[in-house]
């Protein structure tokens, strides 16, 4: 049961950090803030969520 939890929990924060890539690739901000907020979010997905949802482009 454990791994079905952690299964689940896995697929619920790929999509979470996908959602948040897509509303930082669609925000107003400019290509090189965009892609410095990708990388954060791919290479330090729980620290770059938090500190994007914190100081992230809004919008």
């Amino acid at each position: 049961m454990g791994i079905e939890v952690g299964g689940l929990l896995g697929l619920i924060w790929l999509i979470i950090v996908i959602w948040a890539i897509v509303k930082v690739a669609k925000s107003p901000a400019g290509g090189l803030a965009k892609l410095l907020w990708i990388l954060v979010l791919l290479f330090f997905p729980l620290i770059g969520l938090i500190v994007w949802l914190l100081l992230g482009p809004k919008g």
